[in-house]
């Protein structure tokens, strides 16, 4: 993976590169993140590397501690099983508000993220899936008028960035969130609030269902 950031701007570029290396699990849970190693790779300065550090800790996806320095959050599955009901309770609510504000534009917009969203899973580019995700959720934040919820639910996605890239990586999970998303589309275009509810509710328990498996399975090959 190139690490290499463009000059646009070296904080956001800084903390994107590094958000997106977690993300498709180019830096494993628990895994020390070495300061020299990454000023090199990505050719910032060691200021830019540890603001960059401290966005990336307040968004839980790594962990900075004293004389060992930061690595990559490790998530166990008590604590991974409650973000997702947490979800459930946020997001199902928030569908119901963007089936009642959607505007023509704000469909659009979530369209253009389902589509993307098509195009990576065809492709199996798993970064691609997680930023169409992104943006997908992003629309539907607007859609909803509610940016207190947003926040509250941005700020739980962060957290669980790394559990979606790898969930979705079980066998057909790509293609069934693609057609749960497309449902809460489709409901929140219909303005049907219980329909659009109900949508998020269904993707959210079947993306917890799926990292429960993985994280299963990863018990399993630790014996």
């Amino acid at each position: 993976m190139d690490l290499k950031i463009s000059p646009l701007s070296v904080q956001e570029e800084t903390v994107r590169k590094l958000r997106e290396a977690i993300m498709i699990g180019y830096f494993a849970p628990g895994e020390r993140l070495v300061e020299s190693s990454l000023c090199e790779r990505l050719g910032v300065s060691r200021n830019s590397l540890r603001e960059a550090m401290r966005v990336l800790a307040a968004e839980r996806m790594v962990v900075l501690t004293p004389n060992r320095g930061p690595s990559v959050v490790t998530i166990e599955w008590a604590d991974a099983e409650q973000l997702y009901e947490t979800r459930i309770l946020l997001e199902s609510e928030l569908a119901a508000l963007a089936a009642r504000h959607a505007t023509p534009e704000n469909l659009a917009a979530m369209q253009r993220a389902l589509d993307a969203f098509a195009q990576a899973v065809e492709s199996e580019d798993r970064l691609a899936r997680i930023v169409s995700t992104t943006d997908f959720y992003e629309a539907l934040i607007v859609a909803s008028r509610h940016r207190v919820m947003g926040d509250l639910i941005k700020g739980l996605v962060a957290r669980i960035n790394v559990l979606r890239a790898k969930s979705m990586d079980n066998p057909g999970r790509s293609s069934h969130s693609l057609t749960e998303m497309t449902a809460m589309h489709d409901a929140i275009a219909r303005h049907d609030e219980p329909a659009a509810r109900l949508a998020a509710t269904r993707h959210i328990e079947a993306s917890r269902e799926s990292a429960r498996v993985m994280f299963e399975r990863a018990r399993a090959q630790q014996g």
